[in-house]
């Protein structure tokens, strides 16, 4: 997640656990909306409320590598009883941060967020629990991957002598001080789905969900060395930036059609960089002068993924306050609202919590309100489905009472995510 600029049980056993989880869940959580009919109620669906957990580099949990298993857990649990005692109905866990995994895969070895060592077995199934755990509690999980990165350093020797890194070092490239695997090889592509579908078959997960990071963000001076990738499979392709747009495309298509094969009802979820072009480059570009363009940069033709339908959701990381010149949140959410109109793709807006009473952030991000007036805005358009916030220790720690501002504002019921 970029900061700047992973069988479903029925809709009966679903409601049953989310009523169990607001009976128990202390004062602070309110009731559910009911309405009645056929003289039984039931709980009205309502927008997705979501915070990102994230993993890597131990930014939110666990709160530091070599905990004990329990410890872990505990930490872990605070976050889902926090979710829910703040009205919100997901959370997206971050389970492959680096190319490793918060649970046992055949692919990937352990994450070493857990334990300080790549490879290491924790003791218990984070993955495991955390479905369990939230599911009790009426929370949906989102499993957040991150396809391509394999570790933010630049030395194999480094990772777990099993990494398949190290194993395939042909698959990798450095770039701005980090690896990443080529996207421009089809084993990788293939490698990197099978390794993320091996939790979409052995985890009721609610969505499989990516963030932003496809083609590294560029580095001033510094090239991708994928010339070799692009001269055995590029022939087709008017240029570079084309190739690199369909192995993307292909990443995504793929992704969709096997986790749909893989498990019914899992949702495929990507959260990019907000601007997909800015007009001034494209007249279906939003009305912006951003310095990342992600159909340019990363190679990531957002836009394209959601007219084509192969995502089921899109939550643009709108990180940006009401009024910014540069991009403007107002003007970038409508051409989202636009965009996602009569595609049947939910939108969702990644929301910037972590900025609320940074004191490096301009004046907006020092009101209170600033992110409360995010969600009203967003009320004046339907194809809006609900937000997310990063991330989970800026939940936690509220600095200035932003998340306390929107609860207060926006979430006085709990309510189910929409599905």
């Amino acid at each position: 997640m970029r900061r700047t600029g992973m069988t479903r049980r029925s809709l009966v056993a679903g409601a049953a656990g989310l009523v169990a989880a607001m009976t128990t869940g202390g004062d602070a959580v309110a009731s559910p909306v009911r309405q009645g009919g056929g003289g039984e109620d039931r709980l009205v669906r309502g927008e997705l409320r979501g915070v990102w957990i994230a993993t890597v580099a131990n930014l939110d949990w666990p709160s530091k590598k070599g905990l004990t298993a329990a410890a872990q857990e505990a930490e872990l649990i605070a976050h889902l009883d926090r979710a829910v005692r703040l009205r919100l109905n997901a959370v997206v866990l971050q389970v492959r941060p680096t190319a490793d995994a918060l649970w046992p895969s055949p692919y990937e070895p352990w994450a070493d967020c857990l334990t300080g060592v790549q490879g290491k077995d924790p003791g218990w199934d984070p993955l495991a629990t955390a479905v369990r755990e939230a599911h009790d509690r009426g929370l949906e999980l989102h499993a957040w991957f991150n396809p391509y990165r394999v570790a933010n350093h630049t030395d194999p020797a480094r990772l777990s002598a099993s990494h398949p890194a190290r194993r395939n070092p042909d698959w990798v490239l450095p770039y701005g001080g980090k690896l990443y695997y080529n996207p421009g090889l089809p084993e990788v592509r293939r490698f990197v789905q099978d390794a993320m579908l091996d939790a979409v078959r052995r985890y009721e997960i609610d969505a499989v969900h990516w963030d932003d990071y496809f083609y590294p963000y560029p580095v001033a001076g510094e090239a991708f060395k994928d010339d070799a990738a692009y001269e055995r499979y590029g022939g087709d392709f008017p240029d570079k930036a084309a190739w690199r747009r369909d192995n993307v495309d292909r990443l995504v298509r793929e992704m969709g059609e096997r986790i749909r094969e893989t498990r019914q009802g899992v949702r495929f979820g990507i959260s990019p960089f907000a601007v997909w072009r800015n007009k001034a480059t494209d007249p279906l570009g939003s009305d912006t002068r951003a310095g990342v363009e992600t159909y340019d940069a990363l190679h990531a033709d957002t836009r394209k993924w959601v007219k084509e339908g192969w995502i089921d959701y899109i939550c643009p990381q709108i990180y940006w306050h009401i009024g910014l010149a540069t991009a403007d949140y107002a003007k970038v959410l409508a051409w989202w609202a636009a965009t996602v109109r009569g595609t049947g793709v939910g939108l969702y807006v990644g929301e910037a919590l972590y900025k609320a009473g940074d004191p490096a952030q301009p004046a907006p991000w020092q009101d209170p309100a600033e992110l409360s007036r995010h969600l009203t805005l967003a009320r004046d358009h339907e194809e809006v489905g609900g937000h997310i916030f990063f991330s989970a220790k800026h939940v936690a720690a509220d600095r200035i009472g932003a998340m306390a501002r929107v609860v207060a504002d926006h979430y006085q019921d709990r309510v189910r995510a929409p599905r």
